[in-house]
């Protein structure tokens, strides 16, 4: 017991955890593999049968305990494979991954090969099938027609060609497939002709990647095995070794073991190098080819559901781990399984992200995999050399710039950039290598290559590079140049990865170089942070895109929401009460180091830069593995029983288990390592982050990640119950946070006018929640599916509903359905806030060619923007004969209890108004419908005029559309105008009859159900007002029911009407209240004028709408005209309303009359280019065809003088005319130089802004 403990106590430091042997137990028999998945049809021979850990050493170490079920699953994924002389036995080579509970990840190394069976039991039991499988095969083929019975006869042989092959080339499948043809080859057995042979796997559990010396240690331990000598030492003597007496190199350093047959060097990057990772990434770009890589890589940042498919297993775990590699600095969060075994197919309906890979069957194709959910999945087919991203994938920044550097770092190392070659294997260098150094060692039979004769072979590998002895011609290599050759390979494959990591974590320390300066820390303790931890914000997201260039921000706003990109700066945030995590470290060190040699770092302004670390780190990693830092213990007789370990050629032997079960404590090297771990606290904090820190950091960790490994790895009829009902925890909890996150946001924008162009940086953020919100909903439509139906789970289950409703409507109306429900207005307009069914037909008839997954999303989006989201799902989920049609009884679905928390998140999204559907699907026909509400008491003169009104949004204008006569309302369809933000009114009438008093205009668009409001308060007609026959208004969204309060207006307009228009209506009259004060004129004036300068300060995609700041209520439009009201004389009789424009008129009117005679006064206003322009624009503006009426020429005349930056110099103008004191009292703001010169510098401050105004203001203006 205490040697074992003693080998549990220093695991933590060793190379490798554990040693497995993986085969047939001749005790149990064959036992058939079930789930498989495969045919009975097949021959016995090629069927999948169980297989078992037959020995494990050590029994269990305390940090990583031995899961004997996962490690079968992965060292033999399809079970045991029987073959026969007739084929290929190749020994093969794949590697694993496996997470402990922990989530510390170990990698485990297979070597396979194929063992003669020995067994009488076996070669017996597999005969018998044999037998009876021919039998059932004979007498199904005599039942068939005479005509098709040679074809059946050779079909079974062909269909189950080698179906247990775990990595086989293309070209060895096809030869593989030529042998089938040839009978009583391959498929069939017969003892008396046939030796029989079964898969062995010798695994090795390590706990960093040490690809490379892993696969030379396993297949030398396999070479000595074959081998016709003996090993120098018995097998128990190499694997004791591994296990027991070869420590981990320190970081920085490399160091030199020795396998059966000769020396193996591993090496560890030091603490300023990117992490270990062997996986040769030039393998996984030359499969794939650039474009591809990137774009799977972009699917891996935006945590799509990933799944590989590959024949060859080794494959899968290169192009996953290449993956994950390549994330630097931040970690996948979800599902990592780079090989699932049938079993374990249950997983693909996991309604989560996930990073898995299948291995494909012999003569499978893409349509014959049966997959959930494809609406968020990256398929990545490597033997076909393709990738299928989801649908509006983002572009990964600078996409082309870094396909070039990647390429470039390709070409250097001859690598086709292209992708579509297969890469050469390396195992027959392996086997000559091997074979040189078994010659070595026959010479001294001493298991211990070390010493003179390794220190002089090392210095003729130094000779031969520096002399390029390694590169003869073919016809000329010797034995030691193949080695040299090899070892040029794996070192050439070690500079490469080096180089490609380098390109990535360059691109990220440019796009995060300044992320610490966003990052939110409002808790004052850990404690009270993560009891708050999802109510919180860590990261300024806003400001953060604000900062970035236009071309990043779709692909930075959803990695934004990512858990790992979350993941990552709740590390930053912990960092502040524990120790960092060593990635996080690690980066932030690099930043550091990149700003004291970059003082610009300004993410708008930098180009692409390529990496300048490439040929630094690459160096380091090339001197480390030329020349070994430390050498461990050398192999060494144990203390064995006679007899034992005896070398048999072509079979494993049984091992010793006494001496392999314990560590005999000659590791003191090992011990120093610990030893010196626990005097240095600083790298005892890092690697094993003990005490109060780790607890914390572990709290953390477990909160965010749920779901064990070891759990879903277990195959077993409850694991996978308990397994899914964690999914379906996971979903809840998933929609919750989501919906929350939804309304914070939104939230903290709804006093932001989202207006003029395309998507804001709030726009932004909002797609991208929106986005996570359909990628949810179609994972949890596809958990439990029964059959798939499409690519859009959500969608086939809207079009299930949607046939079913149609056979119950059919006959009749559905009894439960009234008239008002079904009613549609005279033009065929449907309803205001229509049913499911009516959006569906909807999304149906867009003329968008839209795909299904794309219907899906756009209905979603007119869901949510009508706030109906949570009702149609409701509606949609009543019909249960439905839903247990269509799915398992595991599905979140059919979870009544979790479906109705899940609707009633959902329901909480109605609290806040979306315009998802309207701006995105901007190229639709939309119908609307305009109705004019006149004042009630006057309603009667509508009969009088003959009106007309174009709409305008951010997307266009309806055009003019007259209001038919005698009614009050128009319906009509255009293209989508966006978020509506004016409409023009007027009437072709010109009589002195035809005028009504218009109370506002309601628009409706009778798709998403959002109704505007544009206020007006004022009359439409000759001879009264300002005799205007055409107004702008200025509309404004309202609420769901807030047009119930649109005709509740009597008389006159109340003097603090919400409408600008009948604010300024009443400001007007001089008669109608008291005098205003100055003050309070001057400080609108100053608030109007600060709303522009705010709004031209933020980034442009932050910013509202330019029109309502000009022109509506606490504008600037209207805060003019009150300055210019202040004062004003009136000695009228009938105090009628008086208009600033009749001013602005006459004074453009007496300086012009006075131009003309020469008047010489020199109180009239002062020639130049400013009184000259001012002339011009006045005439322009009195010019105009359109009748806008005197209020309307001023609001004119004000948004073009912003406009062309004249603005400022007009009012000083008017302030000096003569006719300024005539017209205004003397305490009149217009006359008080101080309160004129200030309007001139705060309109002065307004010059360097561009402003751009709607074509609704300036139409017919000749400027």
């Amino acid at each position: 017991m205490s040697g074992t403990s003693a080998a549990a106590g220093s695991a933590s430091c060793r190379f490798a955890h554990y040693f497995a042997v993986c085969g047939v137990d001749a005790e149990t028999g064959l036992e058939p593999d079930d789930g498989a998945g495969e045919s009975f049809e097949q021959s016995p021979i090629r069927r999948s049968f169980k297989s078992k850990v037959l020995v494990h050493y050590p029994e269990n170490t305390d940090r990583s305990p031995f899961n004997k079920d996962a490690v079968n699953m992965l060292c033999m994924p399809r079970g045991l494979s029987f073959r026969t002389q007739a084929d290929r036995l190749d020994p093969q080579f794949h590697s694993f991954t496996i997470s402990s509970d922990d989530d510390t990840r170990s990698y485990g190394f297979v070597h396979t090969f194929y063992e003669e069976v020995t067994s009488p039991q076996i070669i017996s039991a597999m005969q018998t099938l044999y037998q009876m499988h021919h039998v059932e095969h004979q007498s199904s083929s005599s039942a068939s027609s005479p005509s098709s019975s040679s074809s059946s006869a050779s079909s079974p042989s062909t269909s189950s060609m080698d179906s247990l092959v775990s990595s086989l080339d293309e070209s060895d499948a096809e030869s593989l497939a030529g042998l089938s043809g040839c009978l009583g080859c391959a498929g069939s057995f017969d003892p008396a002709r046939d030796t029989l042979y079964v898969s062995k796997a010798l695994c090795l559990l390590t706990p960093l990647p040490f690809l490379q010396a892993s696969r030379q240690f396993l297949s030398q331990l396999h070479q000595a095995v074959t081998s016709r000598t003996a090993p120098p030492l018995p097998l128990e003597s190499y694997i004791h070794n591994i296990l027991y007496e070869v420590p981990l190199p320190p970081p920085g350093r490399s160091l030199r073991f020795h396998g059966v047959q000769g020396p193996i060097v591993c090496q560890r990057p030091g603490p300023g190098e990117l992490p270990l990772g062997e996986y040769p990434l030039g393998e996984a770009f030359t499969l794939l080819g650039v474009d591809n890589m990137v774009q799977l890589l972009t699917c891996a940042f935006l945590e799509t559901q990933v799944l590989l498919y590959s024949q060859d297993y080794q494959r899968l775990m290169t192009v996953a781990e290449g993956v994950t590699t390549l994330l630097f600095p931040f970690q996948w969060q979800h599902i990592y399984l780079p090989i699932v075994s049938t079993p374990l197919h249950h997983l693909l309906d996991a309604p989560v992200p996930f990073l898995m890979g299948i291995q494909r069957r012999d003569g499978a194709s893409r349509s014959s995999l049966h997959l959930p959910h494809e609406a968020n999945l990256c398929f990545v087919d490597i033997d076909n050399h393709c990738v299928e991203a989801p649908e509006d994938l983002p572009v990964f920044p600078e996409r082309t710039e870094l396909i070039q550097e990647l390429s470039e770092v390709l070409l250097n190392f001859g690598l086709p950039p292209q992708g579509g070659v297969i890469p050469k294997l390396t195992t027959n260098s392996t086997r000559v290598s091997s074979l040189v150094l078994e010659d070595l060692m026959e010479d001294r039979r001493n298991g211990n290559l070390g010493g003179e004769e390794l220190a002089v072979l090392e210095r003729l590998q130094a000779l031969a590079r520096r002399f390029g002895g390694g590169k003869m011609s073919d016809g000329g290599k010797t034995l030691l140049g193949h080695v040299f050759e090899e070892e040029e390979e794996e070192l050439k494959a070690a500079k490469l990865n080096i180089q490609l990591r380098e390109v990535f974590a360059g691109r990220f320390a440019a796009m995060f170089g300044r992320y610490e300066e966003f990052v939110i820390h409002s808790a004052l303790d850990l404690d009270s942070w993560l009891s708050n931890r999802e109510g919180t914000f860590n990261f300024d997201k806003g400001s953060f895109l604000s900062v970035q260039p236009a071309s990043h921000l779709r692909f930075l706003s959803r990695f934004l929401e990512t858990s790992m990109f979350s993941s990552f700066v709740d590390g930053k945030v912990i960092a502040r009460w524990a120790d960092r995590e060593p990635l996080q470290q690690l980066f932030d060190n690099r930043l550091e180091k990149e700003r004291l040699y970059d003082t610009d770092m300004d993410s708008h302004n930098c180009h692409y830069r390529k990496g300048t670390a490439l040929f630094e780190s690459a160096q380091a990693t090339e001197r480390r593995l030329l020349k070994a830092d430390h050498t461990a213990i050398h192999p060494h007789l144990l203390d064995m029983r006679i007899g034992q370990g005896r070398h048999q050629p072509g079979y494993f032997p049984k091992l010793q288990a006494d001496v392999l079960a314990q560590g005999q404590n000659t590791n003191k090297w090992s011990s120093r390592v610990m030893a010196s771990r626990r005097t240095d606290p600083k790298r005892s904090a890092m690697t094993d982050h003990s005490g109060v820190d780790s607890e914390q950091r572990q709290k953390h960790t477990f909160a965010r990640k749920n779901l064990r490994q070891s759990k879903l790895l277990d195959p077993s009829p409850q694991a996978v119950i308990e397994t899914h009902r964690e999914f379906v925890d996971g979903l809840l909890s998933e929609c919750r946070l989501k919906t929350k996150r939804m309304l914070m946001e939104r939230m903290g924008k709804e006093s932001v006018d989202l207006g003029q162009g395309e998507a804001s940086i709030t726009g932004l953020q909002e797609n991208a929640l929106i986005h996570g919100l359909c990628d949810l909903l179609e994972r949890t439509w596809g958990h439990g599916l029964q059959l798939k139906q499409g690519k859009s789970t959500l969608w086939s289950h809207l079009l299930h509903y949607q046939a079913s409703k149609g056979k119950t409507e059919a006959p009749a109306e559905s009894p439960g359905s009234n008239g008002s429900e079904r009613r549609t207005s005279e033009e065929g307009a449907p309803l205001l806030r229509g049913s499911l069914i009516q959006d569906m037909r909807f999304i149906q008839t867009m003329s968008e060619g839209l795909s299904e997954v794309g219907k899906a999303r756009a209905w979603i989006h007119l869901a949510l923007e009508k706030k109906m989201l949570s009702q149609h799902l409701k509606e949609l989920l009543t019909n249960q004969e439905l839903l247990r049609q269509l799915y398992k009884p595991h599905a979140f679905l059919l979870c009544e209890e979790e479906r109705e928390q899940f609707l009633f998140h959902l329901l909480s999204l109605n609290t806040v108004d979306y315009l998802c559907f309207t701006r995105i699907f901007t190229s639709i026909s939309i119908p609307y419908r305009v109705v004019i509400i006149p004042m009630k008491k006057l309603s009667i003169a509508m009969a009088t005029v003959n009106p007309w009104v174009c709409v305008s949004g951010e997307l266009g204008d309806s055009g003019v559309r007259q209001i038919p006569k005698n009614t009050q309302e128009v319906f009509f369809q255009c293209r989508n105008l966006g978020r509506l933000s004016t409409l023009q009114l007027g009437q072709e009438n010109s009589g002195l009859l035809a005028k009504c008093l218009i109370d506002c205009v309601m628009v409706y668009n009778e798709i998403t159900g959002h109704t505007y409001k544009f206020p007006c308060g004022r009359w439409l007609g000759k001879g009264v007002g300002d005799g205007s026959l055409e107004r702008v208004l200025i509309g404004q969204l309202v609420s769901p029911g807030g047009e119930e309060d649109a005709g509740r207006w009597t008389g006159t307009p109340p003097e603090l009407a919400s409408p600008s228009q009948s604010v300024r209506t009443v400001l007007g009259s001089l008669g109608s209240r008291s005098r205003m004060q100055s003050v309070e004129v001057q400080e609108d004036m100053r608030e109007a004028a600060n709303n522009l300068v705010k709004h031209f300060h933020k980034p442009e995609q932050e910013r509202g709408n330019l029109t309502v700041l000009l022109c509506g209520e606490g504008g600037l439009v209207l805060s003019l005209e009150k300055f210019l009201i202040h004062g004003f004389k009136s000695n009228r009789l009938f105090q009628r309303n008086v208009f600033v424009w009749d001013f602005v008129e006459k004074a453009v009117v007496s300086t012009e009359t006075a131009d003309e005679m020469g008047d010489l006064h020199g109180s009239t206003l002062t020639k130049g280019p400013p009184c000259d322009s001012l002339c011009r624009y006045v005439n322009a503006i009195n010019a105009s065809p359109r009748n806008i009426g005197k209020e309307g020429k001023f609001q004119l005349f004000v948004c073009l003088g912003i406009r062309d930056r004249l603005l400022s110099q007009w009012l000083p103008l008017l302030a000096e005319c003569p006719l300024t004191v005539r017209t205004y009292e003397e305490g009149a703001l217009l006359r008080d130089r101080a309160a004129v010169h200030s309007l001139f510098r705060i309109l002065h401050t307004l010059n360097e802004f561009t402003i751009n105004l709607e074509t609704a203001l300036v139409k017919g203006v000749d400027l």
